[in-house]
């Protein structure tokens, strides 16, 4: 195996972000006294598009009513509300680790773009990805447009190209295009079920990527493609 591309999920996978996710669910539905749903369930929509997200959990509320629920969710989100999210320990070293070493680095997320362009500011790591791709621009994981225009974008081929998430979504999205993936076991799915979509691994931390790259025969290959937030 001979990876060019590495694409990553963000939340559950980059940033610990669960906690404020889930903040900002529970105030969405308090805002429109809505029935609160279960921390497990509201865990488990993470890594959706924000529209898929809320029909998950709000099966029975009008589409008037999932606008809604999404705009009071943006609202916290981007401000309001003050649970703090944080990079997973060697985050910023791994990814600067891949970037030196030649790889073309993107995100595919379920976030929308304003959220995304806010914690890539916030991290400082808005330079370091040669394309980044959300759920408010295309399709939902697990429909595999995020990452077909991300290998098209950069001109890899499915062969070359690696998905590491931390959710079925991830790995279902990353089988739907045809490329390999790893998950992580850290994030918001458990290993067992992560296991069900056979990734080639399941890393116990992000800083074990490089290692297995290398043990996996994945050498990078020297780039001529400028680094750029996409």
């Amino acid at each position: 195996m001979s990876f060019r591309l590495l694409v990553f999920d963000w939340d559950g996978t980059l940033m610990d972000s669960a906690a404020r996710i889930l903040a900002c669910i529970r105030a969405a539905a308090r805002d429109l006294e809505q029935q609160m749903p279960e921390d497990a369930a509201a865990r488990n929509v993470i890594g959706l598009g924000l529209r898929e997200a809320m029909a998950a959990l709000f099966p029975d509320a009008a589409e008037s009513a999932l606008q809604a629920l999404s705009e009071r969710y943006r609202y916290h989100f981007l401000g309001a509300e003050p649970t703090p999210e944080r990079l997973f320990p060697g985050v910023g070293e791994t990814i600067r680790c891949l970037e030196r070493k030649g790889y073309l680095l993107a995100v595919a997320t379920g976030k929308g773009r304003r959220g995304l362009d806010r914690s890539l500011a916030a991290t400082g790591l808005a330079g370091v990805f040669h394309a980044t791709r959300c759920a408010d621009e295309t399709c939902s994981k697990p429909d595999p447009t995020m990452l077909l225009q991300l290998m098209d974008e950069l001109d890899v081929e499915p062969w070359e190209t690696l998905m590491i998430g931390d959710t079925e979504y991830d790995l279902r999205m990353a089988a739907n295009a045809g490329t390999a993936a790893v998950g992580v076991g850290y994030g918001v799915h458990a290993p067992h079920r992560l296991a069900r979509h056979a990734p080639l691994a399941c890393l116990d931390s992000i800083t074990e990527l490089d290692t297995w790259l290398e043990g996996a025969g994945a050498a990078a290959p020297t780039l001529s493609t400028g680094s750029g937030n996409g």
